[in-house]
């Protein structure tokens, strides 16, 4: 298959310092995150590291680790260093960048963003998810302005922490990218731009550069994020009901 799934993981994150090894249901985050990749099925499945701890625990788990450079400045980066290392014969021709702190994250969702790409021509793809409350209001849930083209599928004009479109609908973005390997490429090598810097959403480097967004609505719950400690707290309550309420932590 020319898909391949690259999970960017660092152990020096600044608001939960060692998340990728905490524990949910008896194994590192990071296993659990590089599981539901798997089990999505549309390729092959590495994961990008900054340092041993990690490579460690995810070759327990028998898979994949690549170590790359612990000063890389994003996780996009780390994806770009690490699917160069893994395959310098550019035999892969998608390239997912699935976020490492998505530890309950459903498999379609990465299915969805290789279908756009795949059928479509555009650089990048991208889930979003329907607002059903009122966490557009939340600056930290990501809004997206898409034109769609039809029922479920468009391109993305916009990201915004704020609550855009004004009147709504709005829909949240999930973190998960799926690129073409040129498009991976190009992105990588543009310096952050200013709405990018501004709005802190490194998506809009493309969008600024003329780079092309495909968004897809997908029927799901959004993914946990583990940023902070609640998160995680979150994350081992959901996956704890998910397997009929087994505590696997004692």
């Amino acid at each position: 298959m020319d898909t391949l799934t690259v999970i960017p993981a660092r152990i020096a994150s600044v608001r939960l310092p060692r998340k990728m090894l905490a524990d949910i249901g008896g194994k590192p985050l990071i296993v659990r995150t590089l599981e539901c990749a798997l089990a999505a099925g549309v390729g092959d499945v590495i994961v990008a590291c900054d340092g041993e701890e990690i490579a460690d625990a995810v070759q327990k788990a028998g898979g994949t680790a690549v170590l790359t450079d612990p000063d890389l400045p994003s996780g996009t980066d780390r994806v770009f260093a690490a699917r160069s290392k893994y395959d310098p014969t550019g035999k892969y021709k998608i390239i997912i960048n699935l976020q490492g702190d998505q530890p309950l994250v459903a498999p379609e969702f990465v299915r969805a963003v290789v279908e756009l790409v795949k059928k479509s021509d555009f650089d990048i793809s991208t889930p979003i998810v329907a607002v059903k409350d009122d966490s557009h209001l939340r600056d930290a849930v990501v809004k997206s302005v898409v034109a769609f083209t039809s029922k479920n599928t468009g391109k993305a004009l916009y990201f915004s922490r704020s609550a855009i479109p004004f009147g709504g609908p709005y829909f949240r973005h999930v973190g998960i990218y799926c690129f073409r390997a040129e498009g991976l490429r190009k992105f990588v090598s543009l310096p952050p731009s200013p709405l990018e810097i501004s709005e802190k959403l490194e998506q809009l480097r493309a969008i600024e550069n003329g780079m092309t967004i495909g968004v897809t609505l997908v029927d799901a719950d959004p993914p946990v994020s583990v940023d902070v400690e609640e998160d995680l707290e979150q994350a081992r309550r959901l996956f704890k009901i998910s397997c009929g309420g087994i505590d696997f932590n004692g």
